[in-house]
């Protein structure tokens, strides 16, 4: 986290903890940066494991999403026609904002995506606390926004590096994609019009090691809860961002519902996505 002042360091737990996400969206963001930002423009068209989408596509996405939410947030008119045209086409509105941008030189997209981010943090920095903002799932605060924009530039990031064939290193910055895995439970049932299963789940993960001390385990949960997951975080979060085949992960579950949850688990907004298939070296 960065410098802050003394004041800002006396402040409530809860303050501080909306700090971090703010910086951690940063950090996320310049990772995923340091990706593209030295591609030659052929390696922009390249394929990505999501079909149809190439690297300029994911990059395009993400711009799009963060203009998305500085609309939420300061033109709730603009958004409200956002929202307007994703109903029109439920199906196919994501896919047509990525193609837009895709078009783009990549010089000129990624400029646009450098531009939104900043304007976009500025936003966040200044939001009231407490203030929510409409989106396509559940009106959120700024804090939840930021983690929002957060666990997807992760996910399409992950997307990015598998086609460049990079392994990225995991960090502590997961812990907002699997909090947001764990709260969407729920949400991946509504959206495929099956009831969810009635009490919480016990969620257990071993968070990325930090260097030269143990890993952390991350829970949710009532410690007594029938129904429990466990697993690396990493695999959770490829799991729930449906950037990995349940196969190909280390993720348990003990219980008829948690397992079934594992099967369907998203962490998206939108329509039920279709997930990955199983790794062809299996």
């Amino acid at each position: 986290m960065p410098d802050v002042a003394p004041a800002v360091l006396a402040a409530a737990p809860a303050a501080l903890a909306v700090l971090a996400v703010f910086a951690d969206l940063r950090d996320e963001s310049r990772e995923v940066d340091l990706l593209v930002a030295a591609l030659a423009d052929g390696d922009w068209k390249r394929d990505t494991p999501a079909a149809g989408w190439t690297v300029a596509h994911q990059i395009a996405h993400l711009a799009w999403t963060d203009r998305a939410a500085l609309l939420s947030m300061t033109d709730p008119d603009g958004f409200a026609w956002m929202l307007g045209t994703a109903a029109a086409a439920p199906e196919s509105f994501v896919d047509e904002g990525a193609a837009e941008g895709a078009a783009l030189p990549p010089a000129e997209l990624l400029e646009r995506w450098r531009d939104g981010r900043a304007a976009l943090d500025a936003v966040l920095a200044a939001a009231p606390k407490d203030t929510r903002f409409p989106w396509y799932g559940p009106p959120m605060k700024a804090a939840s926004m930021a983690s929002a924009r957060l666990m997807e530039t992760w996910a399409h990031g992950q997307d990015i590096a598998d086609a460049l064939g990079v392994v990225r290193v995991p960090t502590a910055r997961l812990r907002h994609v699997a909090r947001i895995g764990v709260r969407a439970r729920d949400y991946a049932y509504l959206v495929r019009g099956l009831p969810a299963p009635d009490g919480e789940f016990r969620v257990e993960l071993t968070a990325p090691a930090a260097e030269g001390g143990p890993a952390e385990v991350w829970s949710y949960g009532p410690p007594d809860a029938p129904q429990r997951v466990t697993g690396p975080a990493l695999d959770f979060c490829l799991l729930v961002t449906q950037r990995a085949h349940r196969a190909d992960v280390a993720v348990r579950a003990e219980g008829a519902d948690a397992d079934r949850w594992l099967d369907i688990a998203q962490a998206f907004a939108g329509p039920a996505g279709t997930g990955r298939a199983p790794r062809a070296d299996r």
